[in-house]
Formats: structure tokens, C-alpha cells, sequence
């Protein structure tokens, strides 16, 4: 009886591993097909995250070239950036629509499993699509609190797109001496060297086209603002509100936003301690230095809109 029984114990254990063995090999597949949900689909994940940002800087590249006014190799821009920022994916046809101005690119590339085979996948097409919108600025936030008349910026361009580098000396309103700008007083505003009341403690001034901005008195910028604020401008670019009204006097006096144009800084003096070295002016006088500029910036400060007067400006916006 003990014979027997260590025998049918024996047979009994086998029978065990054997139905253990069964039972891994039908959960198997399933656990395959758990391993390709964790890490293959992960992958695709982390691949078109990456291939979103090939195709971002793809389409603001070949948007950037289009707002400059020459597009140029759109296909050839957006294969160049998109294989450098996601190896061997490629760019459809970039397409340009007009309503808005827009551009859009899509990137794509075959994604290869690891495990997803045993189950019959053995590679995933993954794509992303940015599109960037342009256009002139139609309101915003201007950094730089200051206003430049229409004049003057048909001076300096002939009443067209900005060109060149030459820089020139613009006085602002009540000492400015541009032939045909001012009257004799060169008081545009009465009181007002064309500094902008700022938005309340910051130095900057929020404006829209075909609104008015207000005009802060004063020979000296407004006191939200201080001299480094001004001083970490010079050598770059910044927007600028054009106006070609105005009109009252003294805190109640208004200028008339036409536009936005570009003006690249080189050098300022603003009275006090707003001023670069050298001055490009002095005594009584208030001017800014430098040259209106075409601008193509990537930037949320500015809204667009296609009945915005286009000065040279303009500003992209990526959506998706």
C-alpha cells in the first residue's frame, strides 16, 4: 500500500507540472500582448512626441521663409528639418491656405515593435501635424512704452517696406526736427514726447489698431519703468505702436494706432538716467537710435488680423 501510494503521489505531482506547463503556455500570448501594450505602444508614444517637434520646427521654418515674402523649397525646408529632428521620418507636401495664411506640415515615420510581431504587427506608421499661422500684428503688448508717428516711419521707408540697416536718429514729438513731421512747436501732443501710459506696474503698453493710446506727460518715461528695462533693449528688436491721429492735451492727449512696425535699437537717450554711451542726442532733446526693420517672430504677445496694415511685421502662431 505504501508502494502505492508513493506512486500515485508521483503521478499525482506530474500531472501538476504538466498542467502548469499548459497553463504558461496558453497565458503566453497574452502576456506577449501585455509586454506589446507597456513597451511598444510607449514607444509610439515617445516617437511622436518626437516627430510632433520635427514637424513643428518644419512648418514654423517653411512659414517663416513665407512671411519674409519668399517661400522658396517649401518641401526642401521642411525634409531638412524634420529628418533633423526625427532621423529618417519624412514631410508630406507642405500646404499653404489663405484664409488664414497659414502652412502646414506633417511628418511621418514607419516605427518598428519589439513585440507586437507575435501578434501580427510588426511595424506602425506614426504621423503629426503643426500648422503656423502669420500675419500682421493687429494689438498686443508693446515692451517698449513709446509711440513713433506715421511720419516717421514713411521717412526712414518711403512709405513701404522697412529696408537696409542705416541707422538714423529719430527725436521723438515736441523736439523732433523731421522736415514736414511737426509744426514749428514740433508739439504733436502738447506735453507728450510720444511716451505711452503703461500698464499698471509694468513697463510696457498693451494697444490695439484703430484704437487710441494715451499719452503719459512728462520728459521722461514713465516711472513703472526703469533704466535697465530700457538698457536690455538696445541691440534688439522690438514692436512698436505707429500712430497718424491725435489729438487734446496734456494727460487726456491720445494718439491714433494706425499699426505695428519693427524697430531695431541701437541707442536711446530719454532724459535722466535713460540713456545710452554715447547719446545720440542731448540737452532738451528726447530720441531713439537705430532702424525700422521687416521682423518675422514667433510670439504671443501680438494677435493678428489679415486687415492689419503691414508694416514689415510679422508674427507667427503655432497651432495644431
Amino acid at each position: 500500500m505504501r508502494r502505492v501510494s508513493a506512486r500515485w503521489r508521483r503521478l499525482r505531482a506530474d500531472g501538476e507540472r504538466g498542467a502548469v506547463a499548459v497553463l504558461v503556455c496558453v497565458l503566453l500570448v497574452p502576456l506577449v500582448g501585455f509586454a506589446a501594450v507597456a513597451v511598444d505602444v510607449g514607444a509610439l508614444y515617445a516617437e511622436r512626441a518626437r516627430l510632433q517637434v520635427a514637424a513643428d520646427a518644419a512648418a514654423l521654418a517653411v512659414a517663416q521663409d513665407c512671411a519674409r515674402g519668399a517661400c522658396g523649397d517649401m518641401q526642401a525646408t521642411a525634409d531638412a528639418l524634420v529628418a533633423a529632428n526625427a532621423g529618417e521620418a519624412t514631410a508630406a507636401p507642405p500646404v499653404l491656405s489663405s484664409n488664414p495664411t497659414s502652412v502646414t506640415v506633417t511628418g511621418s515615420t514607419p516605427t518598428e515593435h519589439w513585440f507586437a510581431p507575435v501578434l501580427g504587427f510588426d511595424a506602425t506608421t506614426v504621423s503629426a501635424t503643426a500648422t503656423v499661422t502669420w500675419g500682421a500684428p493687429s494689438a498686443g503688448t508693446a515692451r517698449l512704452p513709446l509711440t513713433f508717428s506715421w511720419c516717421e516711419f514713411a521717412q526712414q521707408t518711403g512709405g513701404g517696406m522697412p529696408s537696409g540697416t542705416t541707422v538714423r536718429t529719430i527725436r521723438l514729438t515736441k523736439t523732433s526736427g523731421t522736415v514736414d513731421c511737426t509744426g514749428p512747436s514740433h508739439n504733436i501732443v502738447p506735453g507728450g514726447f510720444g511716451y505711452l501710459v503703461t500698464d499698471p506696474g509694468h513697463c510696457r503698453a498693451t494697444s490695439a489698431v484703430g484704437g487710441r493710446s494715451y499719452s503719459s506727460t512728462g520728459n521722461t518715461p514713465s516711472s513703472d519703468c526703469s533704466a535697465a528695462d530700457f538698457s536690455a533693449l538696445v541691440d534688439r528688436t522690438v514692436l512698436l505702436p505707429i500712430f497718424d491721429a491725435f489729438g487734446d492735451t496734456g494727460s487726456n492727449a491720445w494718439y491714433h494706432v494706425y499699426g505695428y512696425a519693427a524697430f531695431r535699437i541701437t541707442g536711446y537717450f530719454l532724459g535722466g538716467q535713460f540713456g545710452t554711451s554715447p547719446q545720440p542726442c542731448n540737452g532738451n532733446d528726447r530720441c531713439i537710435s537705430g532702424y525700422f526693420t521687416r521682423w518675422v517672430e514667433l510670439s504671443d504677445d501680438f494677435t493678428t488680423s489679415p486687415t492689419a496694415p503691414d508694416l514689415g511685421a510679422e508674427i507667427l502662431r503655432l497651432i495644431r
